[in-house]
């Protein structure tokens, strides 16, 4: 399991298996959140089984998948509403961690600085500069 915290609201993570969840819970989290679609890739545990198994350890479970590559406004905006009404802390997971983490920068983006958002990302390990343009066009559509 490797688990990488981007705040103290929120941590991402790449896949985790339905072994991973006394781990997860013990750690503290209390909300879960799957990015990744069923089906993305042969061998990936069914979301399915992965709510029932983090409930089972008093975790909430939202199943809120978006297709890597193709982040829609509207899955930042649902994103960003869940992160702040989520109960925290949060981990957040999809197939490498990189796609929670690019929803969690462009939910940020006009309430956290660019330069504090991209060095969040790096210090968790992912490098989303190219998603640079988009953040400065979600910062001023917050403005």
């Amino acid at each position: 399991m490797d688990l990488r915290k981007i705040n103290d609201r929120i941590s991402v993570a790449p896949q985790i298996q339905i072994a991973d969840l006394p781990a997860i819970a013990g750690l503290g989290f209390k909300t879960l959140v799957a990015n990744r679609p069923d089906g993305e890739e042969p061998g990936q545990p069914l979301m399915a089984d992965i709510e029932k198994a983090a409930s089972e350890h008093g975790l909430k479970w939202v199943y809120m998948p978006v297709a890597s590559g193709d982040i829609s406004d509207d899955d930042v905006e649902r994103f960003g509403e869940m992160i702040h009404t989520a109960d925290a802390p949060v981990l957040a997971f999809c197939r490498s961690g990189t796609r929670c983490t690019v929803l969690w920068a462009l939910s940020s983006a006009g309430e956290t600085p660019a330069k504090e958002i991209f060095e969040k990302a790096r210090s968790a390990g992912y490098d989303i500069s190219g998603i640079a343009p988009r953040l400065a066009q979600q910062a001023q559509k917050k403005r």
